[in-house]
């Protein structure tokens, strides 16, 4: 009965249902769809709903049996494996056949059974087939059974999970946890399914989670309990709960969930991501936790994220498909050339003796004949050539993982390659597309200078410090990651919770659950000095009036005042500290006197009004004395809350960790703490913040608008402790945040906005100012609401946040209505500083002939100096700008810059008498980028990019930073790499032929994206001049030689068909003939791919000129590969006829005719290996001399031991007698001798008369250091580089280019 209920479920499912019915449906349309179930079902409430959506039940409810409300969804087991010990064998062999190559020498087989075309025993033409399939289905079980162990360490992880029987939690492996479950975990556990956060140990129904195992980011994301339910601590009874959930069905978005619960009473609550624990990821800074499972196993987002490894199509692949359909072609010609002449030798003879009655017409027979030759010569299509490239691969790969120059100490982590078959375009990059922030920078925000009211704070002595800083740092840097993270460090993460720290990694790699000890995360700040800001002395002098402001100073003070509250309160840092997991916000103790103090503060600040632009404010207003030296003003210290702060609560002597979303953040939180404003503890309602001359106050935080890559802001909406106001802060982007700052005062509203005007022109000077240096800017604003005007918004808002349709739309414009008219308070400047050795990796990279292209979302003063900062642009060169308004004007200046370049090389030539390099850089910005993007602009675009060293696209977006790449890599035809490090980076990465992400501080999506997984940008110069070289030449020439040594051989056995009519007969013995290329000569062309070394790691790195050879495909082309079928051909030619001249008139047999023919194939075949290797070590001449021996130790037992193995013919004693004659030897030798003369003689006339650079570079590795490096200098021929500070911060830069360069715009 039971089955018939599910068969009458699975056809109610193909029949179309209600899909269209809206969220907001009535409960009785809900009972409705219910009546369709059957009457005696067993799950009534938790059944999959038709459409896109669910609904969900707890499986303790009443009524519900103990698998009622998941019995129609998967179980949270997780299956990665592709097969199973029943489907392996078919499944692998459907899967391999799928393959062009196999089917083809499938098609061989079984055309070898049809007897009137059969060349071979029908079980020799298997074997090469069969070696094939095995190979690759080993590698596929042993692929197969690692994921097969990693899900059983998975499944097997144990959870607490409420039974409703037993009224309690018991433990239970992930695999057995069921839709409708609920789960309790603990701090630090990791979640086992996708879950409706209903309880947390919070007092403010808030859970922080951590994201490492799912997107890489190691900073926290907030999780909130579900309203209406934040009845928390033993409140909470899994019993009493028996809310509906209906959700949107499982999909693979990570950013968005939209649902609702529904009580019993029928009220619905509203479901949105923040109320969604995902699996993989961890509990953080939270003591326990209780979720109901809504998506289980392979449907939760985490699982339907994971599409696996993405195939690319490399450069030299496309060309090997090429060269075979070559092959094939030459197949082709020599089997037609064989059937015309079988059937034209039948038709000359007259009655011969031994044709049989009833055999073929000429005509016919030809074409059987053209048959039997396709399998006689199925050699020439290399069919392990495919095979022998995945090896070569797997084996390159392993050398790059295992390269400790690309190891980085700082993030503990190598190299990750994640494509395995493109390996070889690492060495033939053209253009190379970058990220700037986090890629070439270490995105580890400093706050450096702000600006206050249109005054500017340099923050001299700060420089001072974190410039000799960093002079020690560079000279006792640590060298594990764990030293780095210092227990005083801001970064390194709490874990006060009495559990252990598991990873999803952790799971993976060890067979035992056992503790693992805790690691600290990498933050925001890698080292405590970092964390430190050094007081402004100006601004440090004018804070020191704050309890007697008098006139222009106290309106100052008010806006300084502000700036940092909004530093401090504008963010979404997480407070902790060694003791407490998170610091919550106690109860208001503020002294009653220092509100008091507070209140006539402030109201001193607002009796004067500001004057016109007082002297004060002037930015020449001379500082008060000498600043004093970093060590003789009080530096904050790690456990202090500021300069004045007077706290005697628990909390505020205790040691505080900062944890951010982003590492700016964290840095102004810093800057602020620096001054007396310490945020010390923060909850879902309220913020704790210790104030200048105050103890700490509770400031109730109304709401927080996140930031959004759309508005590029975000605010914060807080009830002012002392005045009670409801206060909007601001801080984002300076071109949004300027745009939007406005006040409008009542009746002195002319002042205030010649203030405001004063105060905007005065910041965006500074923020140029701050662009030039090289500094991130961001703009803080704020904004004082009427009750009245927050309670009109906060309707308006209300409905956006409770929508369940269109709610990020909705909530985007409510955030849009309320941060309009904001006062300017001032801006900051952040330091981003160069990665180590940017410079020298970017210079090496531009002499190897790559052209570099920035593509940055920073603006165009920053993006400029940090490109000459990492020597992208050299003092020399010739800026040309791109900032158009019009798409007519675009055109237009893209024809006057083409005829500006135009006229220059000619001048050039003229002067110089060649044409020189280019050296000019573009400059465009994103609103021109767009229009260059058009289609009729981008010939114009791209014709003047062709003439410059590098481009630098300021202000794009994510879709543009693809479409340029796009446009490159179509249009012109090259190779493109794509380097970034974060989620905006993508899309780039995915588009370009090598894309490579850089695990930096935004987090791991770049690198789950990307085929390669670098911790550094300077790992890029070996990666690509070093590995990538290697990797294409070897895996070229190894490709090559494969062609010439299957030409070589078929062409013997092709040169014998003239001798015996076409008839498709052989000069050797099956077995030897099928063995030849699978066994006898398999081997040393992998040694050749995987360890051959043209070139050494030290010139490659020293002479970046050599990746040329790469980029123009100079070891495999066209001319090449005829080249080297050429040498097989006359090398074929000289091993056939010498033999056949040596034996001409004897009564030699055919096995004995063949013998020195296959001895001296194998011979020359190996030797010429030989000449071609550049690198001979003792395994090379094991492997070579193993090859010799296995064929000959092959054919010894074989003329001894067999006698009906190749059926008819008899091969007994014929290798054995053959062996045994001096001119078998003589032969031999001559024949290898004629056969290699050319190539050898063409080498050492080409290597003494015009050598090529890769020879050249060999040469010089054999010389002395002294003179080594000598000949690199004479070679590369380039002046010494000149010295750049690596500081991003160019106020620390001595060289810093002339504003007054040459720049065409």
């Amino acid at each position: 009965m039971e089955r018939l209920h599910w068969i009458r479920h699975r056809l109610q499912r193909l029949l179309p249902g209600d899909g269209g019915r809206g969220w907001y449906s009535p409960a009785s349309t809900l009972s409705t769809k219910r009546s369709l179930d059957p009457p005696d079902s067993p799950d009534p409430g938790g059944r999959r709903l038709s459409g896109k959506r669910r609904s969900v039940t707890p499986r303790h409810a009443p009524g519900q049996s103990q698998h009622g409300s998941s019995r129609n969804y998967q179980g949270n087991g997780i299956r990665t494996t592709k097969y199973s010990l029943l489907s392996f064998i078919p499944k692998n062999l459907f899967e391999q056949f799928h393959r062009v190559a196999n089917l083809y020498f499938l098609f061989l087989v079984l055309l070898n059974w049809v007897p009137v075309v059969e060349a071979f025993q029908k079980e020799i033409t298997m074997i090469p087939l069969a070696v094939v399939l095995f190979v690759i289905a080993v590698k596929d079980a042993l692929e197969d059974y690692r994921r097969y162990r990693y899900d059983q360490r998975v499944n097997n992880t144990s959870t607490s999970v409420y039974c409703g029987k037993q009224r309690r939690y018991v433990e239970r492996r992930w695999a057995e946890v069921c839709v409708g479950d609920l789960v309790r975990l603990y701090c630090n556990d990791i979640i086992p399914a996708d879950m409706v956060l209903l309880h947390s140990s919070d007092p403010g129904g808030v859970c922080h989670i951590e994201t490492a195992n799912l997107d890489g980011e190691s900073n926290l994301k907030l999780r909130r309990v579900v309203r209406d339910l934040q009845r928390q601590g033993l409140d909470f009874s899994p019993e009493t709960f028996s809310s509906r959930i209906e959700c949107e069905n499982p999909n693979n978005e990570l950013q968005c969930f939209r649902g609702y619960m529904e009580h019993p009473s029928k009220a619905r609550v509203g479901l949105h991501i923040e109320n969604l624990l995902l699996r993989t990821c961890t509990v953080r800074n939270t003591e326990m936790v209780v979720g109901f499972v809504v998506y289980a196993g392979h449907e939760t987002k985490a699982m339907q994220n994971n599409s696996g490894p993405r195939y690319k199509r490399s450069k030299l692949e496309r060309r090997l498909n090429t060269d075979v359909l070559w092959s094939v072609a030459l197949l082709l010609l020599l089997c037609f050339t064989a059937a015309v002449g079988h059937g034209l030798w039948l038709n000359s003879l007259k009655n011969p003796f031994f044709l049989i009655p009833g055999d073929p017409p000429p005509l016919l027979a030809g074409f059987y004949m053209f048959w039997t030759m396709i399998i006689v010569l199925q050699v020439l299509i290399p069919i392990s050539l495919y095979v022998s490239i995945e090896i070569v691969k797997l084996g390159q790969i392993y050398f790059i993982q295992s390269d400790v120059d690309l190891y980085s100490e700082q993030t503990a982590s190598g190299v990750q390659c994640r494509a395995l078959n493109i390996t070889e375009d690492l060495g033939q990059i053209q253009y190379l597309f970058s990220d700037k922030t986090g890629t070439l920078t270490e995105n580890c925000m400093l706050f450096r200078r702000c600006t206050i009211a249109g005054v500017e704070y340099p923050h001299h002595d700060n420089a001072q410090w974190l410039e000799q800083y960093e002079e020690q740092d560079t000279h006792s840097r640590p060298h594990t990651l764990r030293s780095r993270c210092s227990r005083k460090s801001l970064s390194c993460r709490s874990l006060s919770c009495n559990r252990s720290s598991v990873s999803l990694h952790t799971l993976a790699s060890q067979s035992d659950t056992a503790s693992q000890e805790p690691a600290h995360a990498h933050g925001a700040f890698s080292r405590t000095m970092e964390c430190m800001v050094a007081p402004d002395p100006l601004l440090q002098l004018k804070l020191q009036e704050l309890p007697r402001p008098e006139g222009a100073a106290a309106a100052e003070l008010s806006y300084i005042l502000d700036f940092f509250l909004a530093l401090a309160v504008c963010n979404t840092v997480v407070v902790s500290s060694p003791t407490k997991s998170q610091h919550v916000v106690p109860v208001p103790r503020t002294p009653q006197r220092s509100l008091e103090d507070m209140k006539l503060l402030l109201q001193k600040f607002s009796l004067p009004r500001f004057p016109h632009a007082p002297s004060s404010l002037h930015p020449d207003t001379p500082a008060p004395a000498q600043s004093p030296a970093p060590s003789s003003f009080p530096a904050p210290s790690a456990e202090g809350a500021g300069l004045w702060e007077e706290c005697d609560d628990d909390d505020c002597g205790e040691e505080l960790f900062y944890e951010s979303e982003s590492p700016d953040e964290a840095a102004l939180v810093q800057a602020a703490r620096a001054y007396g404003y310490t945020l010390q503890a923060r909850s879902a309602e309220h913020l704790v913040v210790a104030l200048p001359g105050s103890a700490p106050l509770t400031v109730p935080l109304l709401h927080l608008l996140p930031f959004h890559s759309d508005r590029k802001r975000m605010s914060v909406v807080v009830r002012h402790p002392v005045t009670g106001r409801v206060v909007v802060f601001t801080k984002g982007a300076d071109s949004v945040v300027m745009e939007l700052s406005r006040d409008d005062a009542g009746e002195s509203a002319d002042e205030e906005e010649e203030h405001q005007a004063f105060i905007r022109e005065q910041t965006q000077r500074h923020l140029d100012d701050y662009a030039r240096e090289g500094l991130r800017t961001l703009c803080v604003a704020k904004r004082v609401l009427e009750e009245a005007e927050y309670e009109a918004w906060l309707k308006k808002h209300v409905l956006a946040e409770t929508s369940i349709e269109n709610r990020e739309e909705l909530l985007l414009d409510s955030a849009q209505r309320l941060e309009t008219n904001l006062t300017l308070l001032g801006a900051t400047g952040i330091v981003d500083r160069l990665q180590d050795d940017v410079p020298e990796t970017i210079e090496a990279l531009q002499r190897a002939g790559i052209r570099m292209w920035v593509l940055t979302g920073d603006k165009q003063e920053t993006a400029v100096n940090i490109a000459y900062a990492c020597r992208l642009l050299r003092p020399s060169d010739q800026l040309l700008t791109a900032n158009c308004e019009s798409k007519d004007a675009c055109e237009a200046l893209f024809s006057r810059l083409s005829e500006e370049i135009h006229r220059w090389e000619e001048s050039q030539a003229a002067s110089v008498g060649g044409g020189g390099v280019s050296g000019f850089t573009l400059v465009i910005d994103g609103r021109t980028l767009d229009w260059a993007l058009g289609a009729e602009l981008q010939g114009a675009f791209l014709q003047l990019t062709q003439h410059c060293r590098s481009v630098i696209c300021c202000r794009s977006t994510p879709l543009q930073k693809s479409q340029v790449v796009r446009l490159v890599r179509d249009t012109l035809g090259v190779t493109t790499l794509a380097v970034g490090d974060g989620a905006n980076d993508v899309s780039m990465i995915q588009v370009a032929d090598v894309g490579i992400g850089i695990s930096g501080q935004e987090g791991m999506q770049a690198v789950m994206s990307s085929d390669f997984a670098v911790s550094r940008f300077k790992h890029l110069r070996k990666l690509l001049l070093v590995h990538g070289h290697w990797c294409y030449t070897r895996l070229a020439n190894m490709i090559l030689y494969f062609f010439y040594k299957n030409v070589m051989y078929v062409n013997l056995l092709f040169w014998y068909q003239f001798f015996c009519g076409f008839s498709g007969s052989v000069m050797t013995n099956s077995w030897a003939l099928i063995f030849f290329n699978l066994l006898f000569t398999s081997a040393p062309p992998l040694l050749y791919g995987i360890l051959d070394k043209d070139v050494s790691a030290d010139a490659l790195l020293g002479v970046p000129q050599l990746y040329a050879s790469g980029q123009n495909s100079e070891a495999y082309c066209r001319t090449t590969f005829w080249l080297t079928l050429l040498d097989s051909f006359y090398q074929s030619l000289v091993c056939f006829f010498v033999p056949y001249l040596a034996f001409a008139g004897s009564d030699v047999s055919i096995f004995s005719f063949g013998s020195p023919i296959n001895s001296s194939a194998l011979l020359i075949i190996l030797l010429h290996q030989v000449i071609e290797s550049r690198t001979l070590t003792w395994l090379h001449g094991a492997v070579l001399l193993g090859s010799a021996a296995f064929y000959y130790g092959f054919s010894l037992l074989f003329s001894v031991l067999c006698v009906t193995c190749n059926s008819p013919t008899d091969p007994l004693g014929v290798e054995t007698h053959a062996m045994s004659q001096p001119l078998y030897y003589c032969v031999c030798v001559l024949t290898t001798v004629l056969a290699l003369l050319p190539r050898v003689s063409y080498h050492a006339f080409h290597n003494t008369i015009c050598p090529p650079d890769t020879v050249r570079a060999g040469l010089m590795d054999r010389l002395v250091s002294k003179e080594y490096w000598t000949h690199v200098g004479q070679w590369t021929d380039t002046p010494a580089p000149q010295t750049l500070s690596v500081n991003a911060d160019p106020s620390s830069t001595t060289d810093r280019p002339p504003d007054h360069h040459n720049v065409l715009s």
